[in-house]
């Protein structure tokens, strides 16, 4: 009989002032359904062990969702007012210097496609207001 495995996303745990990085759980497969619910980082992981719950935010990723910039990308931080993450890139033309931290590139091309969309909609409006005859 074959074991079915489970597919958990991301858990991200950062420091709700800083947004300091504090746990990746990374892609998890476990046999157990509810895995991701009992496992309790806060007994194992370095860096929330001494932490008060209260001061760390978790930000849960569907498996899959994101993947292309942690393969790409570097997760550098959570952006604490917005709540976002923000991932370092290598910039191409200089590849020991990383770029500042930013919102995933996955997440900024899906806005420039949208932008995109409202600006031909918008010249297609002004196209046919120049074209209407004038009364």
């Amino acid at each position: 009989m074959e074991t079915k495995l489970y597919e958990f996303g991301r858990w991200i745990y950062f420091d709700k002032v800083t947004g300091e990085i504090l746990h990746n759980t990374g892609i998890t497969q476990h046999t157990d359904s509810d895995y991701e619910n009992k496992r309790d980082p806060f007994s194992y992981a370095e860096k929330l062990m001494d932490r008060d719950p209260n001061s760390v935010g978790i930000i849960k990723l569907e498996p899959g969702e994101l993947e292309q910039d942690f393969d790409e990308g570097i997760l550098g931080r959570v952006n604490p007012e917005t709540l976002e993450l923000e991932f370092v890139y290598l910039d191409p033309a200089n590849p020991g210097i990383p770029q500042e931290p930013r919102k995933p590139l996955s997440v900024e091309v899906d806005e420039l496609k949208q932008a995109d969309i409202e600006n031909k909609q918008a010249i297609a409006e002004l196209t046919m207001m120049i074209a209407a005859p004038q009364a």
